[in-house]
C-alpha cells in the first residue's frame, strides 16, 4: 500500500491465525509432524494449511481417505496445537488495533477456524484480549472458505453482511469473506495474491474511527 484507502462499515470480522496472532512456527511443527506420518512432503501441504479447519485441509490433501479419519486426525491435531505456543506472537499493531476497537466500542467479532481451546490458548499466548464475540470451529458446519463463519460473525453482531469488513490472511480466508459478500483487507504478503480489497502488512497502518451515527471510518495506509 502506497496510497491511503478509506472503507466504511458497521462492523469488522477478524481472523485469528496470520491476522492477529503469528502462529506460523507453531502450525508448522504441528502440520509437519502429520505430514510425515502421513507420507507427505511437509513443504507442500503448507501451501494450503492456512485458514481451513484441520479435517478440511486433509480432505484436500488426502481426497480418497475416509472423512471419519479426518475428525479424529483433527481431534487429535488440535490437541497438539494447543499444547504448543512456542513463539505464538501478536502480529504488529494488534494490542493496539484490538484495544481501538474496545475503546471506540466498535462492533467486531472474531471469526476464527481454531477452537475454544485453541483460539483461547494463542491469544492468550500473544497477549491479546479475547473479543466479546466469538465464531470458532464448534460454531459452524463447514469450514473456511465456505462463508457460514462471516455470515454467523454478522448474525451475532446484527449487522448485514455488505456492511462488514474482513480481516484475513489466507486463501480460504478471504474467499470466504468474498462468498459472505463483504469487503477483505488482506494482512501479510500471504494475502496479496488472493484478491482482497487492500493488502497491509500488518496492523500498524490502520486507524478506526467511530461517526455518531455508528458508521465506521477504517484508514489504511
Amino acid at each position: 500500500m502506497t496510497a491511503t484507502t478509506v472503507l466504511t462499515a458497521r462492523a469488522l470480522l477478524l481472523d485469528m491465525d496470520g491476522t492477529l496472532v503469528n502462529s506460523d512456527a507453531a502450525v508448522e511443527r504441528v502440520w509437519r509432524r502429520w505430514a510425515e506420518r502421513n507420507g507427505l512432503d511437509g513443504t507442500e501441504i503448507m501451501k494450503v494449511v492456512h485458514g481451513r479447519q484441520g479435517y478440511a485441509t486433509m480432505a484436500v490433501l488426502l481426497p480418497d481417505r475416509p472423512m471419519e479419519q479426518n475428525l479424529a486426525d483433527n481431534a487429535r491435531m488440535l490437541a497438539e496445537e494447543t499444547a504448543d505456543v512456542d513463539g505464538v506472537v501478536p502480529i504488529p499493531g494488534a494490542p493496539e488495533f484490538l484495544a481501538s476497537l474496545v475503546a471506540g466500542g466498535v462492533p467486531h467479532a472474531l471469526v476464527t477456524s481454531a477452537d475454544v481451546a485453541l483460539s483461547t490458548a494463542r491469544m492468550g499466548a500473544a497477549g491479546l484480549a479475547l473479543p466479546e464475540v466469538r465464531i470458532t470451529a464448534e460454531s459452524v458446519g463447514a469450514s473456511k472458505p465456505d462463508p457460514e463463519g462471516f455470515l454467523k460473525g454478522a448474525a451475532e453482531l446484527g449487522v448485514a453482511p455488505e456492511d462488514c469488513v474482513v480481516f484475513e490472511d489466507s486463501e480460504a480466508g478471504i474467499r470466504a469473506g468474498r462468498a459472505a459478500g463483504m469487503r477483505v483487507v488482506g494482512v501479510g504478503e500471504r494475502a496479496r495474491s488472493h484478491g482482497p480489497d487492500v493488502v497491509v502488512p500488518d496492523l500498524t497502518t490502520l486507524r478506526v474511527e467511530v461517526a455518531a451515527d455508528g458508521l465506521i471510518r477504517l484508514t489504511v495506509g
